[in-house]
């Protein structure tokens, strides 16, 4: 995925309602490890759909989900492993920077950040 992906900011991230309707959205993600990482809000679409299915695709977009790259069919999980979650940050940060920062600030100030989930997404 790195050279299909390398230098994209956002991915649009396509999980699977149980009657097999696709829904995307625009994530921040880093790579690493073989994998894509993404966090989200744990009580998000996203994550209650991968609960059901595994299912997903990925495919470069922009930050408004237009998409400009072929879809990627990928299987995704949530994670729980303490040292998955910090190599999931340590990545985010190295991409994002202080805007991770700022992000994780505002969470941890909203009580967010304590429910947030963590996705390996493997293509």
């Amino acid at each position: 995925m790195r050279d299909v992906l390398e230098g994209e900011s956002y991915v649009s991230l396509a999980t699977f309602r149980r009657d097999g309707r696709a829904v995307a959205t625009p994530v921040w993600f880093a790579e690493g490890d073989g994998a894509v990482w993404v966090f989200t809000a744990g009580d998000s679409g996203k994550v209650k759909r991968l609960r059901n299915s595994p299912r997903a695709r990925l495919a470069a977009c922009d930050a408004r989900g237009k998409v400009h790259g072929p879809w990627h069919e990928a299987q995704a999980r949530i994670v729980s492993a303490p040292d998955a979650i910090a190599r999931a940050n340590e990545l985010l940060l190295a991409k994002y920077g202080w805007q991770v920062r700022l992000l994780d600030l505002f969470s941890r100030l909203s009580g967010r950040y304590s429910r947030r989930a963590y996705l390996e997404i493997r293509v």
